[in-house]
């Protein structure tokens, strides 16, 4: 097996694994509830990790920037507000600094879970903000399925009094 070979092995596992870990997190994110067990915790934030890790060893700064996202998510299901919010601020800024390569949903998806992660570390001004900025930004998606479900995204908890 010569070294290319190898190399293209190990991008096709680092892709696999970052797809199965994401879509794996997001479904255990939704499985969360009351009767969570810290080890059904850990498995959601090191599964959004771990799924970043894969995307940084194969993808680009939009995958990067949603790996942030899913982290930021799952940091705010555990319940690590802190956590979270230093995640949706990378988040940020990865979509602020490389708009070339991402999708026009990026950034509302974006401002949607800063909102979150301030709301949820008592900063309910600065989670206002981010929230008009989502709500500006989701009016210059193209897709209007993508808009909707931007704006249907806003229904789910937690929003930590803010909506």
């Amino acid at each position: 097996m010569t070294d290319d070979a190898t190399t293209a092995d190990d991008a096709a596992l680092h892709k696999r694994f970052a797809i199965d870990l994401n879509n794996g997190t997001y479904g255990a994110i939704e499985a969360l509830g009351p009767d969570s067990t810290a080890t059904d915790r850990d498995k959601v934030l090191y599964g959004a990790i771990a799924s970043t890790y894969h995307w940084l060893q194969v993808g680009n700064e939009a995958n990067h920037a949603r790996g942030e996202y899913l982290i930021a998510k799952a940091a705010l299901g555990v319940g690590d507000n802190p956590f979270a919010l230093q995640h949706a601020r990378r988040c940020i800024e990865l979509i602020e600094a490389h708009p070339g390569v991402m999708d026009d949903w990026d950034a509302p998806f974006g401002y949607e879970v800063l909102a979150r992660a301030l709301a949820g570390t008592g900063d309910t001004a600065g989670a206002e903000v981010a929230l008009a900025e989502h709500a500006r930004l989701t009016e210059l998606v193209a897709d209007p399925e993508d808009r909707e479900v931007i704006v249907s995204s806003l229904d789910e908890p937690p929003w930590f009094g803010l909506r």
